[in-house]
């Protein structure tokens, strides 16, 4: 049994594969890579330059984002800050730009106490934000958004991406190069299915780029919850068993890797990031968890299947992601309440 994206695979195998093959596939996209590469640096000259304008939000603001494409914990990671703002006393708000409207539900699911704005105007959704009571804003995915102003710049770059090549689009992930760090007031390299030596490989590198603090962050599975009954169990429960991995996410591989090491034998089943699960989408599901011993999803795709997902068939089970800090959590703990509390 198994479902999957070709064009995702494609894609991958592009940007991460060094066979000869893939090297022409990359060769033909360098041009457009090229003018990729040159209207990011001629808009941000355009910034600096104050031909395009910057706007001030009404309340702190915290901005979270990465340089490549998809997969490197931002919506979690703004989730981490959002709860730390939360415990010290704060209101805070999280803007994003709602595509599919998953992330939205992820937040409030997983930090109650925010105000979450789905918005691609993110002044529109500051302005929301502050009058249902925000008194600090954090922007998921906003590391490109140089249209509006931001207190702490925080950029997370995956370890991951140490497979991928240096390409910008749309011959490789990279929105923007290393050289944008420059903008970074904090940067968390991030980890999945990469080991511990590979990220502080990374963050060692990225040191000498970065006048804040080189924060290190696990984003492992920490324990699976029903989808219905929110049940939660230990990841014990999928050793030796015969579990879906099913995801609509932009880093799929990583999750796969994740659900492997708990001892499961996986079976994949991907679509493409942000994916509106159809009616026939559900039913293949619903089949699978007929079949294997578990069905296995991801917390974004698990808010769009809740409400969805049929009663006489055993529930999938969310894989519950933590945020574990390896290295460097006090220094940035300590940079964002010096942020909020300068600008308040």
């Amino acid at each position: 049994m198994r479902r999957g994206s070709d064009t995702h695979r494609l894609v991958r195998w592009i940007w991460t594969s060094r066979r000869v093959d893939a090297r022409v596939a990359r060769a033909a996209l360098v041009p457009a890579s090229c003018l990729w590469a040159g209207g990011m640096r001629l808009r941000e000259l355009a910034y600096r330059a104050g031909a395009l304008r910057v706007h001030r939000l009404p309340a702190p603001t915290i901005a979270i984002g990465n340089l490549s494409v998809g997969g490197s914990g931002k919506t979690p990671i703004a989730g981490w800050v959002a709860e730390h703002l939360v415990a010290a006393g704060y209101h805070p708000g999280i803007l994003l730009r709602g595509v599919g409207g998953d992330e939205a539900l992820v937040h409030r699911e997983a930090v109650p106490g925010a105000i979450v704005v789905p918005d691609p105007d993110r002044r529109r959704g500051a302005a929301a934000a502050v009058a249902a009571g925000a008194d600090v804003l954090v922007l998921d995915d906003a590391y490109q958004r140089m249209d509006v102003a931001r207190d702490l710049n925080v950029c997370l770059i995956s370890a991951e991406t140490t497979r991928a090549v240096r390409w910008p689009l749309p011959a490789g992930p990279w929105r923007e190069g290393w050289r944008a760090l420059e903008r970074a007031d904090a940067v968390i390299v991030t980890r999945k299915r990469a080991d511990a030596a590979t990220a502080l490989e990374l963050a060692d590198t990225l040191r000498d780029r970065v006048a804040g603090p080189v924060a290190i962050a696990h984003l492992g599975l920490s324990v699976v919850r029903g989808l219905v009954s929110g049940r939660e169990q230990q990841l014990e429960v999928l050793a030796g068993r015969r579990v879906v991995a099913a995801s609509a996410i932009a880093d799929p591989e990583a999750f796969v890797a994740q659900v492997k090491h708990t001892g499961a034998q996986v079976q994949v089943a991907t679509w493409k990031d942000h994916h509106a699960f159809r009616d026939e989408d559900v039913a293949w599901l619903a089949h699978a968890a007929r079949r294997a011993d578990h069905v296995v999803v991801t917390a974004k795709d698990a808010v769009k299947l809740r409400d969805r997902w049929p009663a006489s068939v055993p529930e999938p089970l969310v894989a519950m992601l933590a945020v574990a800090f390896e290295a460097g959590e006090d220094d940035l703990r300590a940079a964002i309440d010096r942020t909020v509390g300068a600008r308040a």
